[in-house]
């Protein structure tokens, strides 16, 4: 019994652990909230979701031959390979979630303040890897919406002013999506942006020791650089609580409680469906990314065509911009919510925006139907030839994939069954010609005598 007693000791001796991290551990910090124990839930989520990764990675083939069938094995044979997957992807949605409120919390509360400016842009560079792992990982299911949901995404970032091309190549790896594609999205989701998130939770903890957890804001109580440092000491000293066990148990339920309801989805609705294996030759398909870049995607489909190709662009760097510049913008000053309530009601206008945009994005048909349709023969019976001909040139066109006439087509643009009753012959050839928000303008693709015989077409639907 001796012997084994002796074993902590020879191990302290050795590794020192009561001397290093002891002291990190038990180090005294402010008496804090619930609210505090959101950035440790998302500490646990990316571990778990290492460990899922890990265990996906033993069985996960990445090349286009094997992708989707080794994740069939997994999902329908691999013990536990059902569950492990599920809590891989319900894991991805709760650590975008927490990483996001995490943010929305240190904002409301002003902990971006002095002297924790470089905890912010840890955090906000923490932010943007997690939304890159999230998108990365889409592409592994290699199935049809993924990997239309790719081919959207690097259209849209093909639009971008001077560098479209470049950010393509990026995404790519070459001029289509091909195994070299799916190689890259792996070692970028495995290996390249978990390192990357590691190396920056080893600043961000570092940082939030050496500067101390930021103490719960009170109204009129302002940060000034002058005598922050002092006032946060005597606090400490004062009314300040070891971090484990008297703050860290609340970490350690909170974590529990996620991680709970993420095995019970796990179990209870498991996995998302693979639905049909990648095959560019196919084009039936429902190209919508993961619900976290849904409303990204509806924004883009609402604004005007006009300012499209700028948004792309403008929109990210302005958004990037107003993170990296806050902490030097307002460094000091108020930090409760009570009485910065243009910080609530910016908050509270984000969430509900982009709820909206969810909601839109996952109801809306984003997408035209491209497989093999045709005009009914409803659509077409009694026509004369030049009308006959006009519904020759819908269909050869690819109108017949956005807009639905007499119950068949698309539903990506407005149902042209009695269009004729709507809009006039002057208003159909304008819009015809120069397009229409999420349409393309057919002016220089349509010839005259093909624009008069969709004209007499389309006068025909009443």
């Amino acid at each position: 019994m001796s012997g084994l007693k002796s074993i902590p000791a020879w191990l302290d001796d050795r590794i020192g652990y009561t001397t290093t991290f002891k002291p990190l551990i038990e180090h005294p910090v402010p008496q804090t909230g619930w609210d505090y124990t959101i950035g440790s839930a998302a500490l646990i989520a990316f571990t778990v979701q290492v460990v899922t990764g890990v265990a996906l990675a033993f069985t996960y083939v990445p090349t286009p031959n094997d992708a989707y069938q080794s994740l069939q094995f997994i999902t329908n044979d691999a013990i536990l390979g059902n569950i492990v997957r599920g809590v891989h992807f319900w894991g991805a949605s709760a650590m975008v979630l927490l990483v996001s409120a995490h943010a929305a919390q240190v904002f409301l509360i002003g902990s971006f303040k002095f002297p924790r400016e470089v905890n912010w842009l840890s955090g906000t560079v923490l932010l943007v890897f997690t939304f890159g792992m999230a998108f990365t990982g889409q592409l592994l299911r290699w199935n049809q919406d993924a990997y239309w949901a790719i081919v959207v995404g690097a259209s849209q970032a093909a639009r971008a002013p001077i560098i479209g091309q470049f950010l393509v190549g990026v995404l790519f790896a070459g001029p289509e999506i091909g195994g070299a594609t799916l190689t890259r999205f792996y070692a970028t989701h495995v290996f390249m942006i978990p390192a990357i998130i590691f190396g920056l939770l080893g600043l961000h903890l570092y940082l939030v020791i050496r500067h101390g957890v930021s103490e719960p804001p009170v109204p009129g109580v302002v940060v000034d650089r002058r005598t922050y440092r002092e006032r946060y000491e005597a606090l400490v000293h004062k009314f300040g609580v070891p971090f484990w066990p008297d703050a860290g148990w609340k970490d350690v339920v909170f974590a529990l409680l996620v991680g709970t309801v993420v095995l019970g989805l796990s179990i209870v609705l498991g996995p998302p469906a693979l639905g049909a294996k990648a095959d560019p030759t196919v084009l039936q398909a429902d190209p919508r990314p993961d619900w976290y870049f849904l409303w990204y995607f509806a924004l883009l489909a609402l604004i005007p065509p006009v300012i499209e190709n700028v948004f792309i662009i403008g929109f990210p760097l302005a958004l990037g911009l107003m993170f990296l510049l806050l902490p030097f913008v307002a460094p000091q000053g108020e930090r409760s919510p009570r009485r910065r309530p243009w910080a609530v009601g910016f908050v509270a206008v984000v969430v509900v925006s982009i709820a909206a945009l969810v909601n839109i994005g996952s109801r809306a048909p984003w997408s035209p139907v491209l497989g093999d349709v045709t005009l009914p023969v409803s659509a077409t019976q009694g026509l004369d030839p030049t009308q006959q001909a006009g519904a020759q040139v819908f269909n050869q066109h690819g109108c017949i994939n956005c807009h639905a006439v007499a119950g068949v087509g698309g539903e990506r643009g407005p149902n042209l069954s009695t269009i004729a009753t709507q809009l006039s012959s002057d208003q159909l050839t304008w819009r015809i010609l120069n397009g229409g928000r999420n349409m393309p303008a057919y002016g220089d693709t349509m010839s005259p005598q093909e624009l008069s015989q969709l004209l007499a077409f389309l006068q025909t639907l009443k």
